[in-house]
């Protein structure tokens, strides 16, 4: 057992007792105002240098240390999910139609924990060490807005390290892979505007129910015939809403949906064939359509040399964890935009019971974490922080 499991095991009923206060009061997006005021407090309680109101509702606190050494981004999210929780457990949410089910509160629990055992440490790490408590990851804003108010700065960052508690894994597995991790996502809404009419004459009409009907199939085959069979990219349908009555042909129809992808060639790939999916069948159709395609989230894209070194910290533990290191999924994260602009990794820790029965996903009523969990994502980032504080990269 390594001296930083050790040290997060010294503090891990206090973690568990952060994560359960979170899970009991959870707030959505960029609303985080109690949970924010909390965790300034420990911060400020732990000795750092506390700033509010990064980013609307962040919290950003600095263990500062030498002016000539690194400075290593910690960074956790905070915002909860708008659903109502189904779990019996003595600390389910008291907030009506709002629920940690995505681990934001095991995420920050992990972060206070570690800002008070290095804050506390006899031996302070020489590097200085910015704790991020991100706002607004769930809406794809939270991070944007912290680094348009400079949160990459003063200091500059070198390093920014993040975690995230994975439910579709045990307890006992992490991921650790180099390159993409998580996919980039675009989101888009189409209006289809044809001509209403009596059901039994439709040919005194134009349908945008079947314009509609041909441009969701079509939009079914991008993956499967345009994207290289050796890459990957989803493109899902959401939403479909038209008419209201069985017997009359609607005005409209809008539907709307996400693409997903690792890379930019592909995310260009995916913008032109539905451009001109959608262009070809609304003119073959006689519709006409209003076409909306954003930009949500980039990819989240982990620096080789920090994956490897990650892999290490997590060797070093001594735990027998199995360390995955080709694990990747198609659901996006924001924390691809710090990633972005500094060089750093994002890791994932298996959180999930042993009992298949009782697990279940990430944004479910019943999501829920073994608490276990928290110990190695604090022993593990206690390890990287110490790795990178004995070196550069």
């Amino acid at each position: 057992m390594s001296h930083s499991y050790q040290r997060a095991l010294s503090i891990k009923q206090q973690t568990v007792d952060w994560r359960r206060q979170f899970h009991r009061y959870p707030e959505l997006s960029f609303a985080e105002n109690r949970t924010s005021a909390f965790i300034a407090d420990r911060l400020r309680e732990f000795g750092l240098e506390v700033e509010t109101g990064v980013g609307k509702t962040g919290v950003v606190g600095l263990l500062r240390g030498e002016p000539d050494r690194p400075c290593i981004m910690l960074r956790f999210d905070m915002d909860a999910l708008p659903l109502s929780e189904q779990n019996q457990v003595d600390y389910c949410s008291q907030e009506q139609g709002r629920m940690h089910a995505c681990g934001h509160d095991a995420h920050m629990a992990i972060g206070l924990s570690v800002a008070k055992l290095l804050s506390e440490s006899p031996e302070k790490p020489r590097s200085t060490i910015k704790f991020v408590f991100q706002p607004a990851e769930e809406i794809g804003l939270g991070a944007k807005a912290m680094i348009a108010d400079g949160v990459l700065e003063n200091p500059q960052l070198d390093f920014a390290l993040g975690v995230h508690v994975w439910n579709e894994r045990p307890i006992g597995w992490v991921g650790a892979s180099s390159g993409a991790v998580m996919a980039g996502s675009d989101v888009f809404s189409l209006r289809i505007t044809g001509k209403g009419g009596h059901g039994a004459a439709p040919h005194q009409s134009t349908d945008p129910i079947v314009a509609a009907a041909q441009v969701i199939n079509s939009l079914q085959t991008i993956v499967s015939r345009n994207v290289d069979p050796l890459d990957q990219a989803v493109v899902s349908l959401g939403s479909i809403h038209g008419g209201e009555a069985k017997n009359i042909i609607p005005e409209e129809v809008q539907i709307g949906g996400t693409l997903r992808f690792y890379n930019e060639t592909t995310q260009q790939l995916l913008h032109r064939r539905i451009n001109e999916i959608v262009n070809g069948t609304l003119a073959a159709m006689n519709c006409k359509g209003d076409f909306v395609l954003n930009q949500s989230t980039k990819p989240v894209i982990n620096d080789s040399a920090l994956t490897l070194r990650a892999i290490k910290a997590f060797q070093s533990l001594s735990l027998g964890l199995t360390i995955d290191t080709n694990y990747r999924t198609l659901i996006s994260e924001d924390m691809a935009y710090f990633l972005n602009m500094v060089p750093g990794v994002f890791l994932f820790v298996g959180c999930g019971s042993l009992d298949q029965d009782k697990r279940f996903p990430h944004h479910h009523g019943c999501f829920n974490i073994d608490e276990e969990c928290m110990t190695i994502a604090v022993a593990f980032l206690l390890e990287m922080v110490e790795e990178l504080d004995h070196g550069t990269v």
